[in-house]
């Protein structure tokens, strides 16, 4: 994997905008589940969509979830939501956004609503 990855437990990372084509690194990294907090196009055209990510999560395994949620917006329900993936996707778990600070604050949230 090219990105940085930001483990924040044992079981938890967060990373920057990943792509179909890292779906394999990060299964081979023992990840099982992948969360996708970055809104289609958010940052543009070029940005790879969740589509494509989940097609290849899938293909090698992933257990993958789109749950867009909007920089600098993050809504109760958004927090409510990601809490139940942390108790229901296999872990570990990696998420990410643009740069994994969104993700690292629905993490924050989840862990003490």
């Amino acid at each position: 994997m090219a990105v940085p990855v930001n483990p924040l437990t044992d079981s938890f990372s967060v990373a920057p905008q990943l792509s179909a084509g890292d779906m394999s690194a990060v299964a081979q990294a023992g990840y099982k589940s992948v969360i996708i907090n970055r809104p289609d196009f958010e940052g543009g055209p070029d940005q790879p969509a969740s589509s494509d990510v989940i097609t290849a999560a899938k293909a090698v395994g992933l257990e993958v979830v789109y749950q867009p949620v909007v920089s600098g917006a993050i809504t109760a329900q958004d927090v409510t939501q990601f809490a139940e993936l942390l108790k229901t996707m296999p872990k570990p778990i990696l998420a990410y956004c643009r740069s994994g600070a969104r993700c690292t604050q629905l993490f924050q949230a989840a862990s003490i609503s």
